[in-house]
C-alpha cells in the first residue's frame, strides 16, 4: 500500500509524503528486515515505548514512522517522515482493517479460552492443497499481532485463518473489524485469563463479540455455558454446532480410544461417519472434532475428511533452543513455513547467535502454498536472509534449487530431497553453527533434528523464554522510564541457565547484570554478553579476571577497597567504575552509617576507581509486618546516599529496590532497581499473576504391581498395606529432587492428577503411587512448573522458591523456548 494511503486512512499530520510503497509493518525495533519497505509504528504501552528505539531504526536506514510523540531528537532526522496520530496502536488496528476490508474472501476468525493455534495450524495442515492460506504467524492473536498477521493478506489469498486472544474486557471489538471473519469458531471456554473478568460468562460474551457479522458460528454445544451466551447474544448468522446433542448438527455418537488413536463415529445430514484422530488426549479430540466440524461446513465429504484427519500431526506451540553434535545448536521450527514465520525465526535465530557468537546457518526447504511466482518469493527470502546476516543456507526442494543463484554472497548448498542431504557429508561438516530448521512438513525436517541434536537424559528443565520476559515487562511497568534495572543472573540464574537468560535480558535492553563471583561474569562474557555486569561478592584473588572482562564489582569494606584500589593502581588503571555497598540495617555485606565520613575521604584522594553507583538491600520488603523496618532503612540508605551526592560531582546511581521492593514500594525506585526472583513467577503479592519460567519435568521409567505387605525402596520406608501400582521416575536428589519430599511428603503431576511420593528419594530415582490414576510408562511427569508450583513445593519443604530452583542440578538438561 502506498505510504501517502496509508496516511490518509490513519488520519495522519505529516509533510511531504513520499508515494512510496510499503510492504512491511513494524512494532519491535529488533525485527527490521526490508528498511526501505517497512513503516514503524511507535506503539506506547504500559511497560514500553516505541518512540525510545526511532533513533536506533534510523541508524538501521529505516525513514518511515507513525508516532504520536516528537521527541526534540527527530528534528535532526531531517530525511525521515513522521506521521503523527493520537493513538499508533489504533492508528494500526485501523490500517489493518481498511486492508481487510479490501478482500472479499472467506475468513476463518477463532477464538477460545484454548486450542486456537491448534485449530488454526490443524486447518492450514488440512485446507492448503485447496486454498492458499494467510494465516497468522505462531500466536499472534493479540491486539498488536491481529493487525500484523492480517496486513499479510495479499492479491493470491484465497483464504484467511485468524486467531484473537482478549484478556479484558473491551479488547475483541477492536478485533472483529481488523479480522472481520465470515466463518466463526469458538474452540472452548476454560479459567484460561479469568482474571479480569468477574465470571466465566462474560468472558464468553466478550469472546463471542468476534463474530457479530459472520455469516457462521462453529462452536461445541456440550458446553451448556456457551450454548446459552450463543442464544442471548446478537449473533443473527447461521449455527452450526457439533456435539452429543441430538440437536447439534454434527452430532458426535460414540468416542473410542485406543493406545495409538480415537475412533470417533458422528452424524451428520443424517448419514453416519467415522473419523480415525491419530491422538488421544481430550484436547486433540476436541481440537481435531472442530477442524472435522469446519470441514464439513466448507462442503467436503465426510470420506475425504476423515482421510485427511488420520494424517495429522502434532503443533510444535513455540521455538526451542537445543544443543546439537560437534558444539552446534539446533532451533527446530518445521512449524509453520511462509515469509513470516521465517522472519520471526530468524529474528530469534539472531537473538542467540548474537550472544553465543555461533556463525548462522539456515536449513530451508520450498515453501509451499506462498501465492507468490517462485521468482517473487526466493528474491524476497534471499533478501531477508542477507538482511538477517545469515552465513549460511542449506536449501531442500525443487524450486529452491532452482533459485540457487538468487542467493549470493552466501556460503550455499542445495538439494532436491532431504534425502540426499541426509546422506551427504555436509551434514557432518557441521560445527559450531546456531542452525535453524525450516522445513515444510512434507520434507520431514524431523529427522534432520534427529541428526544434529544431542541424545539427552529425559529429566529436563524447561525454560520458558516469553514467561521471562512477560515478568520483566510486569516489574518494569511499575517504573519510570527512565529508571535503570539491574537483573540478578547469579547462582547459575537461579538454576535456570545463566547464559540463555542473560542473553534474553540483553536482548530485551536491560541496563545491568549481576552475579556473585567473577567466575560468572566471565563465563557471560565468553558466550557474548556485552551490557556491564556486577560482581557482588568479588574476591581478592578474581581481581585480574574482573579487569580482564571489564566487570564491575561491589566494595562493601575497607579491606576490600584498598586492596581492589592496589590492584588498578599496579595496573595503571583510572576511574574504574566500582559500586559502593551501604549496610542500612540487614547486617550482612556493607559500609556502615559512621563509616561515612572516613569512606568518602578515602574515595577523594584517589583516582584509580569512580563510584557508579551506591546500593544497599532490604531484609523484610516482602512483608507488611516489616514495613516500618524497611523505611527505616530506606531512610539511613537516603542520608548516605545524600553524602556521596554532595561529595563527588559527577552522577551516582542509588538503588535499594528488589523484586518485592519493585511491587510494594516503586515511589523508591530511585535511580534503578534490582529484580532477581520475581524474573522467574515469584510475587510478594498474591493478585501479581506472574508466569511460572520453569517447569522440571520428567517420564515414567517403568510401572509394576507391588502387593499387599511389600515395601518400596531403601531402608523399606515405603510400606504397601493394599497392592498398588508403582511408577519409578528418573529423578533423584543427585537431580535436586529434595530427599525430605520422600515418604508421602511431596507430589508431583501425572496427564493433570496429583500422586504422592512411595519410600525415601534415591540419588537417581524416585516411587510414586500410581495406583489411582491413569498412567502409562513414557508419560511425562512434571515436578514443578504451571500446574505444580515451585512455591507449594518449597511449601513442603518449609524452605523458600529460591533454594528449590537453585538446587536443580546441573546434570538436568535445561530446553529454552519461545512460544
Amino acid at each position: 500500500m502506498k505510504l501517502t494511503n496509508i496516511a490518509q486512512l490513519i488520519g495522519a499530520k505529516g509533510k511531504s509524503i513520499p508515494d512510496i510503497e510499503i510492504n512491511w509493518l513494524l512494532t519491535d525495533s529488533r525485527s527490521l528486515s526490508f528498511p526501505a519497505e517497512s513503516l514503524f509504528f511507535a506503539i506506547h504501552t504500559a511497560r514500553n515505548n516505541g518512540h525510545n528505539y526511532i533513533q536506533e531504526l534510523y541508524r538501521q536506514n529505516l525513514r518511515y514512522f507513525v508516532v504520536s510523540e516528537m521527541h526534540p531528537e527527530f528534528e535532526k532526522m531531517t530525511d525521515a517522515v513522521f506521521l503523527q496520530v493520537t493513538d499508533t496502536l489504533q492508528a494500526l488496528q485501523r490500517l489493518a482493517a481498511a486492508h481487510r476490508s479490501a478482500f472479499k474472501v472467506p475468513v476463518i476468525g477463532i477464538t477460545g479460552s484454548n486450542g486456537k493455534t491448534v485449530v488454526k495450524e490443524w486447518l492450514y495442515q488440512l485446507l492448503h492443497t485447496d486454498y492458499v492460506i494467510t494465516r497468522s504467524p505462531r500466536s499472534y492473536n493479540s491486539q498488536i499481532g491481529v493487525p500484523l498477521s492480517v496486513w499479510a493478506m495479499n492479491e493470491n489469498t484465497q483464504l484467511g485463518i485468524f486467531e484473537a486472544g482478549i484478556s479484558e474486557m473491551n479488547e475483541m471489538i477492536h478485533l472483529q473489524p481488523i479480522i472481520q471473519p465470515t466463518i466463526g469458531v469458538f474452540t472452548n471456554l476454560g479459567e484460561a485469563h479469568q482474571e479480569n473478568f468477574v465470571g466465566l460468562k462474560q468472558k464468553c460474551e466478550e469472546k463471542l463479540q468476534l463474530f457479530v457479522q459472520s455469516e457462521v458460528l462453529i462452536y461445541c454445544s456440550d458446553n451448556k455455558l456457551v450454548e446459552i451466551s450463543v442464544a442471548q447474544s446478537d449473533f443473527r448468522g447461521k449455527l452450526f454446532s457439533w456435539g452429543k446433542s441430538d440437536k447439534a448438527i454434527v452430532q458426535i455418537l460414540n468416542v473410542e480410544k485406543t493406545s495409538q488413536n480415537t475412533k470417533v463415529q458422528f452424524k451428520y445430514v443424517g448419514s453416519e461417519s467415522t473419523v480415525i484422530i491419530p491422538f488421544t488426549d481430550d484436547a486433540s479430540i476436541e481440537n481435531a472434532l472442530q477442524c472435522v466440524t469446519i470441514m464439513l461446513y466448507l462442503g467436503m465429504k465426510p470420506i475425504d475428511i476423515a482421510k485427511r484427519i488420520l494424517i495429522l500431526e502434532a503443533v510444535a506451540m513455540r521455538l526451542e533452543v537445543k544443543e546439537g553434535v560437534r558444539d552446534c545448536l539446533i532451533i527446530n521450527d518445521s512449524y509453520n513455513s511462509d515469509l513470516n514465520s521465517l522472519s520471526i525465526a530468524l529474528d530469534f535465530l539472531n537473538q542467540q547467535a548474537t550472544a553465543k557468537n555461533l556463525s548462522k546457518t539456515l536449513i530451508l526447504s520450498d515453501i509451499l502454498q506462498s501465492g507468490q511466482t517462485a521468482d517473487q518469493l526466493y528474491k524476497t527470502v534471499s533478501e531477508l536472509v542477507k538482511n538477517k546476516n545469515i552465513q549460511r543456507i542449506i536449501g531442500i526442494g525443487s524450486d529452491i534449487s532452482k533459485h540457487a543463484d538468487t542467493f549470493e554472497s552466501i556460503d550455499k548448498t542445495f538439494f532436491e530431497h532431504t534425502e540426499d542431504f541426509l546422506k551427504s557429508t555436509i551434514l557432518r561438516e557441521l560445527k559450531n553453527e546456531i542452525i535453524l530448521l525450516k522445513g515444510s512438513r512434507k520434507y520431514h525436517f524431523e529427522d534432520i533434528s534427529e541428526k544434529l541434536e544431542l541424545v539427552t537424559h529425559e529429566t529436563i528443565l524447561e525454560v520458558n523464554l516469553n514467561a521471562l520476559v512477560d515478568n520483566l515487562n510486569y516489574f518494569r511497568a511499575k517504573l519510570r522510564p527512565e529508571t535503570k534495572m539491574m537483573c540478578m543472573v547469579k547462582a547459575f540464574a537461579y538454576g535456570s541457565g545463566a547464559v540463555e537468560v542473560a542473553r534474553t535480558l540483553q536482548h530485551h535492553r536491560v541496563d545491568y547484570l549481576a552475579v556473585a563471583v567473577a567466575d560468572e561474569g566471565a563465563d557471560l562474557r565468553n558466550e557474548g554478553i556485552r551490557i556491564p555486569i556486577v560482581v557482588m561478592n568479588p574476591e581478592k584473588g578474581s581481581f585480574g579476571m574482573i579487569f580482564d572482562n571489564k566487570l564491575e564489582p561491589e566494595i562493601y569494606s575497607f579491606r576490600l577497597l584498598d586492596s581492589f584500589i592496589a590492584a588498578a593502581e599496579k595496573l595503571g588503571l583510572t576511574d574504574y567504575p566500582i559500586h559502593i555497598k551501604i549496610d542500612s540495617g540487614m547486617h550482612r555485606l556493607g559500609f556502615e552509617p559512621q563509616d561515612m565520613d572516613q569512606l568518602l575521604a578515602r574515595l577523594k584522594r584517589q583516582n584509580q576507581v569512580k563510584v557508579r553507583s551506591v546500593f544497599s538491600h532490604l531484609s523484610g520488603s516482602d512483608e507488611a509486618k516489616f514495613d516500618a523496618f524497611t523505611k527505616q532503612q530506606i531512610a539511613t540508605f537516603t542520608t548516605c546516599a545524600d553524602q556521596f551526592s554532595a561529595t563527588f560531582s559527577h552522577h551516582i546511581m542509588r538503588h535499594i529496590l528488589n523484586s518485592a521492593g519493585i511491587e510494594r514500594f516503586p515511589e523508591y525506585q530511585f535511580d534503578m532497581v534490582r529484580l532477581g526472583i520475581g524474573h522467574y513467577g515469584i510475587s510478594s503479592l498474591p493478585e501479581a499473576n506472574l508466569k511460572q519460567v520453569c517447569a522440571l519435568k520428567t517420564v515414567i521409567l517403568q510401572i509394576k504391581t507391588v502387593k499387599a505387605g511389600e515395601t518400596v525402596g531403601y531402608s523399606r520406608k515405603g510400606i504397601v498395606e493394599a497392592d498398588k501400582r508403582i511408577a519409578v521416575i528418573p529423578i533423584g536428589y543427585a537431580d535436586g529432587f529434595d530427599r525430605k519430599l520422600g515418604n508421602g511428603v511431596g507430589e508431583v503431576l501425572i496427564n493433570g492428577k496429583r500422586t504422592k511420593v512411595i519410600g525415601n528419594v534415591c540419588m537417581d530415582l524416585v516411587m510414586i503411587d500410581v495406583t489411582n490414576i491413569e498412567a502409562n510408562e513414557g508419560d511425562v511427569v512434571e515436578i514443578f512448573g504451571d500446574n505444580l508450583t515451585i512455591s507449594e513445593v518449597s511449601g513442603w519443604l518449609k524452605t523458600i522458591p529460591y533454594e528449590v530452583l537453585t538446587s536443580v542440578s546441573r546434570r538436568v538438561k535445561r530446553i529454552y523456548f519461545q512460544e
